[in-house]
């Protein structure tokens, strides 16, 4: 809802830029509609291009508070503490969100907000990440007090000629060419309590979402991707990692997935690949640093694995933004 009015501070009319889009203006009348993220995708790139503003998605996630996020907000409000509001963003976002996921981990007194786009060969990936960790600094901001700020940022994106938009919105270090979507702040934060929560509306709205998640019926392989997007480039994460996540033996998982087709490791390089492209395509990071992320002791071996997932050599694609299609 907040992409229309931000057109229009630009002067443009976003009617026509909806409708280019492949959607219908009226769904942004109401904060419940549910689009296509494709369609979505389509109209930031449009948006980026018609205002020459490379960080709109930011301009968009400024305007975002805990109440455009309807039903997981609304739960957010009336948790217990920071800490259980951000528990159920991770745990629900899917309900309202397929496109996006996100991760809290606590590490050395520091607590690790991250997002990451799911969605295979996705454009304007920067401007829904930058959307995302502005909405989320709002939240905070809602429920630890107006000055609250984080202790840095990463981004995932190449550095835009103007970063000052980014530094005003977030009142931290901002550090671009990162491998993930990140808001790094102090652990003990998560401990605040939310005032005015209601612990009985928030069973009923966490009873609501259980029912929605149930009924969405996303499958096994998805949830490992999803589990994996957001994890694989913080933490080795082994098919005994993702089956204690899933609260599950190994062998089952093992099962399950081969009843579907699919191996855990084909479902691993797959997310492998969904993120190196994404870095090599929208980032500076080197070689190296993306090989170390994935997992990879060496460069080296990570080239061979892009080539063979792509034809291409990790340096050629990003000279060509990946302008072959990859093999199947």
């Amino acid at each position: 809802m907040e992409i229309a009015p931000v057109l229009r501070a630009f002067g443009l009319d976003p009617g026509p830029l909806i409708c280019e889009a492949g959607l219908e203006p009226r769904l942004f009348e109401d904060s419940t509609n549910v689009v296509p993220f494709a369609a979505l995708a389509r109209l930031y790139s449009l948006c980026v291009a018609r205002t020459n503003c490379p960080h709109f998605g930011l301009l968009v996630g400024r305007r975002g508070t805990v109440q455009s996020m309807d039903l997981v907000g609304r739960l957010m409000l009336h948790s217990d503490t920071v800490g259980e509001a951000f528990e159920g963003l991770v745990s629900n976002l899917s309900v309202q969100d397929r496109a996006v996921v996100a991760s809290l981990s606590v590490s050395d007194g520091m607590a690790v907000l991250t997002y990451a786009v799911y969605q295979p060969q996705m454009e304007s990936a920067e401007q829904v990440t930058d959307a995302a960790l502005a909405v989320a600094v709002n939240v905070l901001r809602t429920l630890c007090g107006s000055d609250w700020h984080p202790i840095e940022v990463l981004v995932p994106r190449a550095a835009p000629a103007a970063t000052e938009p980014y530094r005003r919105h977030f009142l931290a270090p901002v550090r671009f060419d990162q491998e993930t979507a990140t808001l790094v702040f102090p652990a003990e934060d998560l401990k605040r309590r939310i005032a005015g929560a209601d612990p009985m509306l928030k069973e009923l709205l966490a009873e609501r979402l259980q029912q929605m998640r149930a009924s969405a019926g996303s499958t096994l392989s998805d949830d490992i991707r999803r589990l994996l997007r957001t994890r694989l480039t913080s933490n080795r994460c082994s098919a005994e990692d993702v089956a204690d996540l899933l609260s599950m033996h190994r062998r089952t998982l093992s099962r399950r997935l081969k009843g579907s087709g699919m191996g855990y490791r084909a479902i691993r390089n797959e997310i492998r690949f969904e993120i190196a492209r994404q870095l090599l395509e929208d980032t500076e990071v080197p070689l190296g640093e993306i090989a170390a992320a994935l997992g990879y002791s060496e460069a080296s071996a990570f080239t061979r694995a892009f080539r063979r997932w792509s034809g291409q050599t990790p340096t050629v694609w990003r000279a060509g933004s990946g302008s072959e299609q990859p093999r199947a």
